[in-house]
């Protein structure tokens, strides 16, 4: 067995794209909870649940982006697959620093049981670059065909 099938997963089974579902469905969690708790609907218990799912998601993040890495710098220098997954790496790097400022900003208010404002605002942005990074990186899947083994 390879030592790189630790960080990049198996011929045809790479181990970027699950982590990526680990990774967005927490982010989107903590979107929920923190929309939920700002509307009012459920209160303390939604703020925690924000705060807790913005932490996983950057500790996720770690494995994913590590996972993604590798799998960028294999990629032909300047190639037109190189530049979409480029993009997507900068947009969800981008994602993961709004998140992180929002867990950052948002933990007095996490502490009280509130999603604030700002907290809120950036759990927003970092949802919307979350998206455009995921869009990217379907492109590099779906459009170019990356880590994706043709069936003869």
């Amino acid at each position: 067995m390879k030592l790189s099938y630790l960080v990049k997963g198996l011929p045809g089974h790479p181990l970027h794209p699950p982590l990526t579902d680990v990774t967005i469905g927490t982010y989107s969690f903590a979107t929920v909870a923190a929309f939920l708790n700002v509307i009012g609907l459920i209160d303390h218990s939604a703020a925690v649940a924000w705060w807790l799912a913005l932490v996983v998601g950057l500790c996720s993040t770690a494995l994913t982006a590590t996972t993604g890495f590798f799998d960028w710098i294999e990629i032909e220098w300047g190639s037109a697959i190189w530049k979409k997954a480029t993009w997507h790496l900068t947009v969800m790097l981008a994602a993961s620093g709004v998140f992180l400022a929002a867990a950052l900003v948002g933990h007095r208010d996490y502490v009280k049981g509130i999603v604030g404002s700002g907290s809120f605002a950036l759990t927003l942005i970092g949802f919307a670059l979350l998206t455009l990074g995921g869009w990217l990186g379907g492109a590099v899947v779906f459009v170019h065909g990356m880590r994706v083994i043709a069936d003869d």
